[in-house]
């Protein structure tokens, strides 16, 4: 089966910032969670495979075709979730629906309704009057309601509290069940991507630093916590990153089970994905 997304050497330059070559590869019924810091290049990434800003270089191609191939079908296929409501905010719900029906053909009435129900949103209220989670919580509704095969969230989840957005979490994971559907999913929440994540890319100052299952991050990667001498007897060779707290130093391995053999009295924690983050984007690498 042909990846849902493939995106080779992704390039994009303005005044001040460059989307560097950027490639990775999201397969069918998989989540994959895209990370990084703000201006790290995650919108414009997600801004270019949708076609909205052009690109310098590189090729992207949805289910092994670019969007010149069929741009109303795979337009179709592909449901998207922006930071912000997309829609004027005089609107209901009804008639975002009645608008979203004469847009697409796969429009599906009942389902709408019934995500409109399941979230709990007034079908006769204006969007200006809901809250920033209600209005997420539309825009989550309209992009699944056209049956999409591909949902490219950006931050999808902001500005929901705990208890909805592991409601949201769980319509993620019930959409990719049958395996043909997938979702890329830009997020701050790393905690929400540690539950439903199936790959992790890593974006920083616009490179791609990795693009690994989340499993390998969690179960595989370490973090060395050290004093000084020991620090400087450590194999550069097993070091990712480093970062020198008032006392101790955190050095993040990929190996954590060679790290344990290798370095016996040195204790060794297992990451969250906001560890790898903040120790790639605060640390140090070796040259």
């Amino acid at each position: 089966m042909e990846p849902a997304l493939q995106i080779n050497g992704l390039t994009k330059e303005y005044p001040g910032f460059k989307l560097d070559h950027v490639s990775f590869t999201l397969p069918c019924g998989t989540i994959m969670g895209l990370i990084g810091e703000n201006g790290a290049g995650k919108s414009t990434t997600i801004n270019a495979v949708l076609d909205l800003i052009r690109k310098d270089d590189g090729n992207i191609l949805f289910w092994g075709k670019e969007l010149s191939h069929n741009p109303r079908q795979l337009k179709e296929d592909i449901g998207v979730v922006f930071d912000g409501i997309n829609f004027y905010e005089t609107l209901t719900p009804v008639k975002v629906g009645k608008i979203s029906a004469a847009a697409y053909r796969q429009w599906d009435p009942a389902a709408y309704k019934g995500f409109l129900d399941q979230f709990q949103l007034p079908a006769d209220k204006e969007i200006k009057t809901f809250s920033k989670g209600m209005k997420m919580k539309l825009s989550i509704a309209a992009a699944l309601s056209h049956h999409p095969k591909l949902l490219i969230l950006d931050e999808a989840t902001s500005g929901l509290d705990p208890v909805m957005r592991d409601d949201i979490l769980d319509v993620f994971l019930d959409f990719i069940q049958d395996e043909t559907h997938s979702i890329l999913m830009s997020s701050h929440i790393t905690t929400d991507l540690e539950k439903v994540a199936d790959y992790i890319t890593f974006i920083h100052q616009g490179k791609i630093v990795f693009s690994k299952p989340k499993d390998e991050l969690i179960y595989n990667y370490g973090i060395l916590r050290c004093g000084t001498e020991d620090f400087h007897r450590l194999d550069p060779a097993d070091i990712l990153a480093w970062r020198k707290n008032d006392y101790q130093w955190d050095v993040l391995v990929e190996d954590k089970n060679k790290a344990m053999s290798r370095y016996r009295s040195i204790v060794i924690d297992n990451p969250s994905i906001d560890d790898i983050l903040l120790l790639y984007v605060k640390g140090e690498q070796v040259k």
